[in-house]
């Protein structure tokens, strides 16, 4: 109920506004109008005064534009009335004889200190404020959108925090976008009040002598002490508006009481307040000026510096208790451990030395290398990375640096800051001289060189890769061969529903009727796990829909789904145009394998005799070599119903055996044997 009196109250204003333009109303209305007029501007001007933040007048810009169009209405009511009837009510004739003292001249020069106060002073720094203030403030937008990307990244915010200050900065931007237009209506609105008081002078100096028969200065004293009257009472809450305006632009501090800073700021200092007190009585000494009264101010000066000086040490006393209560207060109440049971995803620890590197005052790009790497993997394997947090550990060596894969290390690295790794690529037969390493990614053989050493490695083909490159590809790499266990059911449900916004008949019929969440989720990790990537999401989900009537069995889908995607594996592992080398598996030996498979409620396993498994795995080693040997990669050809079971069987001895069945294996693709696996 409420809100729609709010609702009503705001259109009857804007109404009440458009009819004044059009139908005349009585003096006594007139009146209570401006006096309305009057109310509103002292409580827009207080409000602003002592709002803590300018986003809690964000409706700001509209509120001008209301005020503005109803302040001209009421002005042109006004006008319609001295020039019909001579009579615009009390308001407007107190205004004339009262604040213009009775006299047309002082009337006029009191309206035009005001013109000229609101017009060239307020409304022109206003103006020129909110334009720069806007400009920065959309200037500044990129820069602290990358600060908060950090602070997430770094874990001194959540999710939550990031997405609220997100939110505040679009709000600033549109704010302040929005005030630099606004202003333009309290400058019109100041430029229009000018011009109705001289059509108000002239119209009524001229219905006065034509119409009244009066004379010419009696007409011009009555009509002008009006209109100076009808000037005032408009120009005086425009220059309230315009004040507020002013105010609000040019505040300075975001979240703070505005009067009590401003007070702090201005008497805060007993050293400036003795140099005063001190100066005003010299002038008041030696000079003709009264000596009571800069005597009595410098002195008054004098006391309140004394009083701030004392009052301030009391302030630093109390604040110093105040910290030790506050401690042991800390230590008295009991731990909250809640914070301590979560868990993040990925983390990034570091040595101090590594500092540098993650802190973008000191020109580090590893925060910006970190969300590039998130938007690698999203393009690469379609899949949202989680937050990496990047977090120095001062129990490290000054150039390690830890990776953590759901709170446990799963692999660590070391570098030398300001040296470079170089990488012999294999066809370089010059040797430099350096440090010999590891890179820590692929654990190939290297050697840091230093900066000198840079441009001739180069030239001599090696491989050179400054620090944050070696972290972050190491970081990718670790990321890549985890981003399964990473993928959890909340990430399932985000891309589910990204899919059902273009194809909703697709997700009713598959979730939850034929595969609930973790099982679609269970597909998408076998698929990450072998570096396919789940992007053509709609691909994935329709195979699934047409296969899951007849089985449940996630690893049996799994194989469908990747034979429906064999265009994007065998882009990923058979380049065009090219013939590829690969290993074939011997019928024989996928007979034995299937024969050993037993199906259960659980899923399926084999039961293969450990020699045979011995033998099978000592043949795939004898031909991947022969691959290896060739510069290729080992890949292994299989029958479609084999091949999630060899790779099952092949997985703890060979990480990196890609194993392709024939199914998924496009048309146009060129395969060479060179060799087959034999038990």
């Amino acid at each position: 109920m409420s809100v729609k009196k709010t609702d009503i109250g705001v259109g009857l204003y804007i109404l009440a506004a458009i009819i004044f333009f059009i139908v005349p109303i009585p003096s006594i209305l007139l009146d209570v109008m401006l006096a309305i007029n009057i109310s509103i501007s002292l409580i827009i001007l207080f409000n602003v005064l002592y709002a803590k933040e300018v986003l809690d007048l964000s409706f700001f810009p509209t509120l001008l534009l209301f005020t503005t169009i109803f302040r001209i209405s009421l002005n042109a009511s006004s006008t319609r009335l001295i020039l019909s009837t001579g009579n615009p009510g009390n308001v407007v004739t107190t205004f004339g004889q009262f604040v213009g003292g009775g006299d047309m001249i002082i009337g006029t020069i009191v309206f035009i200190m005001l013109i000229i106060i609101q017009f060239i002073v307020i409304n022109k720094g206003s103006e020129r404020v909110a334009e720069v203030t806007a400009r920065f403030t959309l200037d500044a937008m990129p820069g602290k959108q990358m600060a908060i990307d950090a602070d997430l990244n770094t874990g001194a915010i959540t999710d939550k925090e990031a997405q609220a200050r997100r939110e505040k900065i679009q709000k600033e931007s549109s704010f302040f976008g929005s005030m630099d237009g606004a202003t333009k209506y309290v400058k019109g609105d100041a430029a229009a009040g000018l011009i109705l008081t001289l059509i108000n002078l002239v119209g009524g100096t001229a219905m006065g002598i034509m119409n009244q028969g009066m004379e010419f200065q009696t007409a011009i004293t009555t009509y002008g002490l009006l209109t100076i009257g009808d000037g005032l009472v408009s120009q005086i809450p425009s220059l309230m508006t315009s004040l507020s305006t002013g105010i609000l632009v040019t505040k300075g501090s975001g979240e703070a009481d505005f009067s009590g800073v401003l007070v702090k700021q201005l008497f805060g200092v007993p050293k400036v307040l003795y140099i005063v007190g001190t100066v005003l009585i010299f002038l008041g000494a030696v000079t003709p000026l009264n000596l009571w009264l800069f005597a009595g101010l410098g002195a008054t000066f004098l006391i309140a510096g004394r009083s701030i000086n004392k009052s301030i040490g009391e302030e630093t006393i109390e604040e110093e208790v105040q910290q030790a209560e506050n401690e042991a207060e800390e230590i008295r109440k009991p731990e909250n451990v809640v914070s301590l049971l979560q868990v993040d995803p990925i983390e990034l620890e570091f040595g101090y030395g590594i500092i540098p590197l993650a802190d973008v005052n000191q020109g580090g790009d590893l925060l910006d290398r970190v969300v590039m790497i998130r938007r690698q993997i999203a393009l690469e394997l379609g899949t949202v990375v989680p937050i990496i947090r990047l977090r120095d550990n001062i129990q490290l060596n000054p150039n390690q640096y830890i990776i953590k894969i759901k709170g446990i290390q799963v692999t660590e690295g070391e570098i030398l800051f300001d040296h470079y790794m170089a990488m012999n690529p294999g066809y370089v037969e010059e040797e430099i001289t350096g440090i010999p390493t590891f890179e820590p990614s692929f654990h190939l053989p290297a050697i840091w060189i230093t900066e000198g050493q840079r441009e001739r490695a180069e030239s001599l083909g090696y491989t050179v890769v400054d620090p944050p490159s070696i972290i972050a590809t190491h970081l990718t790499e670790v990321i890549r061969s985890h981003i399964a266990e990473l993928l959890t059911r909340q990430d399932v449900q985000n891309l589910v529903n990204n899919l059902k916004e273009s194809n909703p008949v697709l997700v009713d019929e598959l979730v939850p009727k034929l595969l609930g969440l973790g099982d679609i989720q269970k597909v998408l990790q076998n698929l990450l796990e072998e570096g396919i990537s789940i992007r053509d999401l709609l691909t994935i989900f329709e195979t699934l829909a047409d296969h899951a009537q007849t089985t449940r069995d996630t690893d049996v889908l799994t194989e469908y789904v990747r034979q429906s995607l064999k265009r994007a594996i065998s882009n990923k592992y058979f380049p065009a145009n090219e013939t590829t080398s690969v290993v074939t598996l011997d019928p024989k030996v996928e007979q034995e394998i299937m024969s050993s498979v037993k199906q259960t409620e659980s899923g399926a396993y084999l039961t293969l005799d450990p020699e045979k498994t011995k033998k099978i795995m000592n043949s795939v080693e004898t031909e991947i070599s022969k691959l290896e040997s060739l510069g290729k990669s080992a890949i292994v050809i299989t029958s479609p119903i084999v091949r999630m079971y060899f790779k099952k069987l092949t997985e703890d001895y060979f990480k990196d055996l890609i194993v392709v069945s024939y199914n998924e294996v496009d048309s146009n693709v060129e395969l060479q044997s060179v060799g087959m696996v034999t038990a």
